[in-house]
């Protein structure tokens, strides 16, 4: 059978600190003290307060374990209340009795003799004292609570985006993986075996760089950017001459944040569905610059005219790569991030991304600059 574990944490409500409460029923601890001073030419009256007040310190431990086991138990509000009233009624009477048994052994005059009626009388000040500490216990405890309940809210949040973004991401790979086979299988089928044994070659270093690539869902530009490159070396050994690149590279971008395999995709889907489909060889350029506090992406490439599409490429209305690309800055960035991706009639398409600027840290990557 398996075992499944439940943290303590799971069962129980969140509790402050031990202390908490009682550092915050001090004040009421103050109030009775500056009640008291009128009192300070008599000093019998002041023995009597000072005694209460010691009283009340006193009992505000015993009323915090209790409150903070009925607090545990998340007993109902109808038991919670009276319990503790019950028991401040209680501790109040225990002050007139401390009270009474300091004047009896003090020898103090009273002028009535003593009865025993007189201890549930005069219980007001103590009791309503007790009755606030406990509400701000109350107050205090509402407010863990809450704040752990946000918390675990925000964690919960957080591990969703985070699952979402790693499925977003995982999802790139085997549809990349699917069209680098079969471009290599198309190397093979025409004889160009020095050109699909490089393209093989290519696509190991690719693969091995996403393997050994960062766990974040955000990497600064210059690893993005070297990360890119061997892709592009990929689609270099299968097109040739046909690919034109150019890259745009503005300053002190390459420390930027941008999310893990921005630019891949985007490339990825400029060569497949616009320069692979040309004839004749296709540009490509990458534009990375920074605009006050935004980074600035453009991507755009020659492609073939709509009308010498293939029909599937004209009826596509949306590509596996902005799709994925999109999803993952609505996530990463929500209200923080534009994309606008447009093509013409002559097959050229564009891409155009705004992110904030977040400087990274230092890039683990090298990154050569091609012109």
């Amino acid at each position: 059978m398996k075992h499944i574990r439940i943290d303590a944490t799971d069962r129980q409500r969140a509790e402050p600190p031990f202390w908490l409460p009682l550092a915050a029923g001090l004040p009421i601890g103050f109030c009775m003290v500056v009640l008291a001073l009128p009192a300070l030419g008599n000093g019998q009256d002041l023995a009597y307060r000072a005694l209460y007040l010691a009283a009340y310190l006193l009992w505000c431990i015993p009323l915090t374990f209790i409150q903070r086991a009925l607090w545990r138990r998340r007993t109902p509000w109808w038991i919670f209340a009276p319990t503790l009233l019950s028991v401040a009624y209680v501790l109040s009477l225990a002050n007139n009795v401390l009270g009474t048994a300091m004047a009896l052994a003090a020898g103090w005059e009273r002028s009535f003799s003593f009865e025993w009626a007189e201890i549930f009388r005069g219980i007001d000040d103590c009791w309503l004292a007790l009755i606030a500490f406990c509400a701000i216990h109350a107050v205090v405890a509402y407010y863990a609570e809450l704040k752990h309940e946000q918390a675990r809210t925000i964690e919960a949040v957080s591990l969703a985006r985070d699952a979402e973004l790693r499925a977003l991401r995982y999802q790139l790979h085997p549809h990349f993986l699917f069209n680098a086979l079969n471009a290599i299988s198309s190397l093979v089928a025409n004889e160009r075996n020095d050109e699909a044994r490089h393209m093989i070659a290519r696509l190991g270093d690719f693969l091995r760089a996403t393997l050994d690539g960062s766990e974040n869902h955000e990497v600064a530009l210059a690893d993005e950017i070297a990360l890119t490159e061997t892709y592009l070396a990929i689609e270099k050994a299968r097109l040739g001459d046909r690919l034109l690149l150019k890259w745009h590279v503005g300053p002190e971008v390459l420390s930027v944040r941008v999310p893990y395999l921005l630019l891949q995709p985007l490339v990825e889907n400029a060569i497949r569905h616009g320069i692979a489909l040309r004839s004749q060889p296709g540009k490509l350029d990458i534009h990375l610059s920074r605009h006050g506090d935004r980074l600035q992406v453009g991507i755009r490439n020659e492609g073939a005219a709509a009308a010498a599409m293939p029909a599937d490429e004209r009826s596509q209305p949306s590509m596996l790569g902005l799709r994925n690309v999109s999803e993952r800055l609505a996530k990463l960035y929500p209200g923080e991030h534009t994309m606008d991706a447009q093509a013409d009639q002559n097959g050229d398409y564009q891409v155009d991304i705004e992110l904030p600027f977040r400087e990274a840290a230092a890039p683990t990557g090298q990154w050569s600059a091609r012109a």
